[in-house]
């Protein structure tokens, strides 16, 4: 699923690295929140790849990305933004295969690198874990880009909750990993070229209203100690540089 408003410099990359994976037949949902820009006749070029396109406003990323996963009938889930691709063909090959390999798990994430605009410079890098309730706990998480989840946890346990701001993400990984306990492995492969300046990092004021709504993600999925694993979150960013 890939969700975009305006992203004309962008789209182009991230449709190609989902078209051109060697593993087909692959359903591409694609939600576009009304753009103005050249985004629908960039995407219209490659029409006969995608399994679906709405155009039409929403309440924000979240919304859209429910919107999205309503449309799938895929066993297996993953999320692609406007402005970041996949690293190579074999990408989701690899991701299918992990899945096959052991059908009772619901989760497969890896890492992903933090790129320039112009994709020349690695900027961060994401290296993820086999990780536990316990890592969780401590302010870990997989990198939500890479995370590709069985349909059937959505609905389980819920999609994206509108309320919770930025952090409906991490809210989410909360809820499924560690109140639900899903059955997740760490794919140790490059997935995604993610290009800095999501929406919770752009400045002093986004990265306050970030922090606020990650301490109600923690607080809404009961993780002990919120301050302490806020913290030890944003600490462990540094290791990425």
């Amino acid at each position: 699923i890939t969700v975009v408003y305006n992203a004309e410099p962008y789209i182009k990359d991230c449709i190609e690295s989902v078209i051109n994976q060697s593993y087909q037949p692959i359903e591409y949902i694609i939600i576009d929140g009304g753009s103005t820009d050249q985004t629908l006749n960039i995407i219209e070029k490659y029409k006969q790849n995608v399994t679906h396109l709405v155009s039409e406003k929403d309440q924000g990323l979240y919304d859209a990305i429910n919107k999205g996963i309503k449309l799938a009938s895929g066993g297996v889930i993953g999320l692609l933004n406007a402005d970041d691709m996949l690293v190579g063909s074999h990408v989701v090959a690899e991701i299918a295969k992990a899945f096959a390999a052991q059908p009772d798990i619901q989760a497969v994430y890896g890492d992903l690198n933090y790129v320039t605009a112009d994709k020349r410079k690695v900027v961060r890098q994401w290296r993820s874990q086999q990780a536990d309730l316990k890592d969780l706990e401590k302010g870990w998480m997989p990198a939500h880009p890479t995370l590709y989840l069985k349909r059937e946890l959505f609905k389980s346990y819920g999609n994206y909750a509108l309320d919770m701001g930025t952090a409906a993400d991490y809210d989410l990984i909360l809820r499924f990993f560690h109140t639900y306990k899903l059955k997740a492995i760490y794919l140790p492969l490059l997935m995604v070229n993610m290009r800095t300046g999501g929406v919770s990092n752009r400045n002093a004021s986004s990265l306050l209203h970030a922090l606020k709504n990650d301490y109600k993600a923690l607080l809404r999925n009961k993780i002990p100690d919120p301050i302490w694993v806020l913290l030890r979150k944003k600490l462990s960013k540094l290791e990425q540089f």
